[in-house]
């Protein structure tokens, strides 16, 4: 099947005909509006151990910011640092969650971090860890380090100080932005750079719009694939080596609907290879992670069985 062949939605909704997934995403958006509107909150601390860590830390960072404090809970040092954490988590709720591991009780995660003193504090985002706080830093050193982080991150970040509407006033019906519009038009007229800069211009102005971020994403499949014959990348995949061949093998599958064959076939890559080219088919996964709203089912089997590749 060549990209040719394939029949893009007006919305170009993450490259797939989404129709199904979409439908199911939006069912589950209201029952959680419903749940949040019931008074309820979800724990922005979070305890693990060595058996939860791929799930509470790798998995959950695959799509939001994790703050990992390892810690010895019965040492008094320790507990007046996780109260200062807890006092930060609460102040950032919903920008980034934090999970305390005790490194007595759980001493794998500390050796696979090299970590040679506690209380620590790493960032981990995307199954990696990005930042570490200095040492047992006051809380003026703590904020200056969360501001630096949350500055580096912010394209990829909740803003702060989003709620919900007072009272019960009803949420205003979503107008279509006008960029949105002009990209679906130039996606019907075949123009591709026309729609990528309709949603770039829109990213510029709203970092955070998830249209434009599905949209991009899916023109990334269809541009990577658009000169490439299906046939030569099904012969190159003979040689195990070709990483190039699977991530457009990846690709295809995508443009395909096989969503759940690409992913696998990118953690089996991500879990026989090393270094550079380990790294490759990581980002590759994650981008084509992109093309599917965040609470799409077949996104947390894959991330999953990625934080398993991964550790």
């Amino acid at each position: 099947m060549s990209p040719a062949d394939f029949k893009r939605p007006g919305s170009l909704y993450g490259a797939v005909d989404l129709g199904a997934r979409k439908q199911a995403m939006e069912a589950q958006a209201k029952r959680e509006a419903a749940a949040r509107e019931g008074g309820g909150t979800a724990a922005q601390v979070i305890h693990a151990d060595d058996a939860t860590f791929a799930t509470e830390v790798v998995e959950r960072s695959m799509n939001s910011l994790v703050l990992l404090e390892l810690t010895v809970t019965r040492a008094e040092q320790a507990k007046e640092y996780s109260l200062l954490l807890d006092k930060l988590a609460a102040e950032n709720a919903g920008r980034w969650v934090l999970v305390r591991v005790d490194v007595e009780t759980s001493p794998q995660i500390a050796q696979a971090l090299r970590v040679q003193n506690v209380p620590a504090v790493y960032a981990i985002f995307q199954g990696q860890p990005v930042a570490v706080a200095p040492g047992i830093a006051t809380e003026e050193q703590l904020r200056d380090w969360l501001a630096q982080l949350m500055q580096a991150l912010a394209q990829y970040l909740p803003p702060p100080g989003e709620g919900a509407p007072e009272g019960d006033q009803a949420a205003p019906e979503p107008q279509a932005e006008p960029e949105i519009i002009a990209a679906e038009q130039a996606i019907d007229a075949g123009d591709l750079d026309g729609a990528v800069a309709a949603y770039e211009r829109l990213l510029a102005r709203s970092p955070n719009d998830v249209d434009a971020k599905l949209g991009l994403a899916g023109l990334g499949l269809i541009r990577r694939t658009q000169d490439v014959d299906p046939a030569d990348v099904q012969r190159r995949l003979a040689d195990p080596a070709d990483i190039e061949a699977q991530l457009l093998a990846a690709d295809f599958e995508m443009l395909s609907g096989e969503v759940d064959a690409a992913f696998d076939r990118l953690v089996a890559v991500v879990r026989r290879t090393s270094g550079e080219e380990r790294d490759r088919a990581r980002v590759h996964l994650l981008g084509l992670f992109d093309t599917l709203p965040a609470e799409d089912p077949s996104l947390a089997r894959a991330r999953r069985n990625l934080a398993s590749a991964l550790f």
